[in-house]
């Protein structure tokens, strides 16, 4: 019993500092990702935009699921709680009641989420799941207002429950699932899922085009990559040189990451990537970090004196919260605990279930108590095999004047040319991924809705003469083959609308 306790304690270990680092990082990210969504408040989130709330209930809503945004299709309505979610936001990238704002902020988000499914990335499954872990983490105790406002002095920086079992657990899914689900043969065999990747135009960065030039490097990336994501992480359960394995891992995933934004277009899933690894920084390495930090707080410390006032350095702050009854507050600890074994089963329950095995999948019973905190997560970037279909729209008008004009090409007259950069014409990542689900069959139902958003938009813009009185969306498809081949390109009209 002994040495599985020091076994637990030696993998499964949180230092409070670097949790609360990766607090501030989290609500870093949160909050950009806030800023970013609000820019399309009216079209992704109100009934006058691409998704009305009829349609979402319809088609793309599953019974288990909630959401305050859509109580309202009404944009100012969805203004309201983007507010409120900013603020909280905000405090906890301050600390400034932490819990609370830590609850806001992670049930904000699953509303958010649930309002458009159509926008959705991987990213945001791990962003959420990081402020759901965070809610049972104390990444309260440092650099933030509540440990100025309740001072304590630990003993120790580091932490173990199982809610940091949980978490390091969660950073490893990630990648060990995603790995299991990249069955096909541009991963296991042929090495080509790097190629077929940077064949995207839509996705396609800067970094990636110097990389696409290389094919025999794009290989060994390819293998390098997929038995990183598969073994790596269970270094992190290796119980001796704790402090280096985890450095091993932390160093080779935010270089992963790193190379990724570079080549791929993935919007804020790097970033939210690297945050979840900041709380797996060791004792050692954060006590480096504490003294820099210290230092800082230091020289502002003494600045504010020479001007008459007061200031008390965060990082000496740690804060605990107080219970009048010892025995009340050992209860609750072990309600906590409990509610979050049940969580890290389901979670992992639901993870196996990915796989497609009928040993592993989750009773139907039990998809309740999953999808309503949404435990469910489905790791499968780029799984089985890479996408072999590339393409850009073409939104064709017709105005009153009978003028064709490109509403992606700010009404120039319609090109079937490949754009220099294909990446370019989508405003964010929400709409790059807006349309990549455009084109699958079973999401037909959602394209008249975009057809008329864009004919809608375009019409009050413009005046009457300028006007369009019919729409084409059109795809120009172009699949990849190898050896930097590709198939005849296709014309193909996925929708036609008129006012």
């Amino acid at each position: 019993m002994h040495l599985l306790r020091q076994y637990l304690e030696r993998v499964f270990y949180t230092d409070t500092r670097a949790l609360s680092l990766m607090r501030i990082w989290v609500a870093s990210v949160l909050l950009l990702d806030i800023c970013i969504r609000a820019t399309d408040l009216e079209a992704h989130y109100s009934n006058m935009g691409i998704l009305p709330l009829h349609v979402l209930h319809s088609n793309a809503w599953n019974q288990y699921f909630f959401s305050f945004h859509a109580l309202s299709g009404m944009w100012q309505f969805q203004a309201v709680l983007f507010a409120i979610a900013a603020v909280a936001a905000i405090c906890l990238l301050l600390g400034y009641h932490t819990r609370w704002a830590t609850f806001v902020s992670w049930i904000l988000l699953l509303s958010l989420q649930n309002r458009n499914p159509l926008i959705s990335q991987s990213g945001d499954s791990l962003l959420r799941m990081l402020l759901f872990w965070g809610m049972f983490l104390p990444w309260h105790r440092h650099y933030s207002l509540d440990a100025r406002r309740a001072p304590i002095i630990e003993t120790t920086t580091r932490y173990l429950s199982v809610a940091s079992a949980a978490y390091i657990c969660q950073v490893a899914w990630v990648y060990v699932f995603t790995a299991l689900l990249k069955s096909g043969a541009d991963w296991t065999t042929d090495g080509t899922a790097l190629y077929y990747a940077l064949s995207l135009d839509q996705i396609l960065m800067p970094g990636g085009r110097i990389l696409y030039q290389y094919p025999l490097l794009m290989k060994q990336l390819t293998h390098i990559t997929y038995f990183m994501e598969l073994w790596l992480p269970f270094i992190l359960l290796i119980p001796w040189r704790n402090t280096w394995f985890r450095m091993v891992f932390f160093v080779a995933i935010v270089g992963l990451h790193i190379g990724i934004s570079l080549t791929l277009f993935v919007g804020l899933f790097y970033l939210i990537s690297i945050s979840a690894v900041m709380g797996l920084l060791p004792t050692p390495v954060m006590d480096v970090v504490d003294r820099y930090l210290r230092y800082g707080y230091t020289k502002i410390q003494r600045r504010w004196a020479q001007m008459g006032h007061g200031w008390r350095s965060p990082v000496d702050m740690q804060v605990q919260f107080k219970w009048n009854s010892p025995q009340w507050a050992e209860s609750l600890r072990y309600l906590r605990e409990g509610v979050v074994l049940v969580a890290f089963v389901l979670a992992l329950w639901w993870n196996l279930s990915t796989l497609g095995k009928s040993y592993f999948q989750m009773p139907s019973g039990f998809h309740w108590a999953t999808l309503i905190p949404r435990l469910d997560q489905n790791w499968s970037m780029f799984a089985p095999n890479v996408f072999k279909e590339d393409g850009w729209y073409v939104l064709e008008g017709t105005t009153n004047s009978n003028r064709k004009v490109d509403l992606n090409q700010q009404g120039k007259e319609p090109d079937t040319a490949k754009p220099a950069s294909v990446m370019s014409m989508f405003k964010n990542d929400r709409w790059r991924k807006y349309s990549e689900n455009y084109l699958f069959v079973p999401n037909e139902y959602m394209r008249p809705y975009y057809c008329f958003y864009l004919l809608r938009r375009w019409n009050e813009e413009h005046p009457q003469p300028e006007q369009i009185n019919e729409l084409n969306v059109i795809y120009m498809k172009e699949v990849s083959l190898p050896d930097y081949k590709t198939e005849p390109i296709k014309r193909e009209v996925l929708c036609n609308c008129r006012p």
